[in-house]
């Protein structure tokens, strides 16, 4: 599980749908009393972010047309902690996504 946090448009379909699944994993994992620290110690998570990257993504996927039927409401679970570097996770992406790549290249 990881946050890429860069611009949903420039996901391909799979790494989008992804992104929102993990969103609610997450949650998941801090409903259960899960430590998400190794998560946040590898930058993989910015937990007070969780909420709005969801918004993020659920926005994005309706322009798309996809559907959205999975609000995510998790104001009174979360604590500001965290830091992902989108910018190397843009280069990240696009080394292992032939997809995120080229919309990557035809949007930047």
């Amino acid at each position: 599980m990881r946050q890429w946090m860069v611009d949903p448009k420039l996901l391909c379909q799979k790494h989008l749908s992804g992104c929102h699944v993990e969103q609610h994993m997450f949650i998941g994992c801090i409903k259960k009393g899960t430590s998400l620290k190794g998560y946040i110690e590898k930058g993989l998570v910015e937990v007070h972010n969780i909420q709005s990257r969801h918004d993020e993504l659920a926005k994005e996927m309706l322009r798309r047309g996809y559907n959205h039927n999975s609000p995510l409401n998790c104001s009174n679970l979360l604590w500001e902690e965290g830091f992902v570097d989108s910018l190397s996770n843009l280069v990240e992406l696009k080394r292992r996504c032939p997809k995120c790549k080229e919309r990557i290249e035809r949007n930047i």
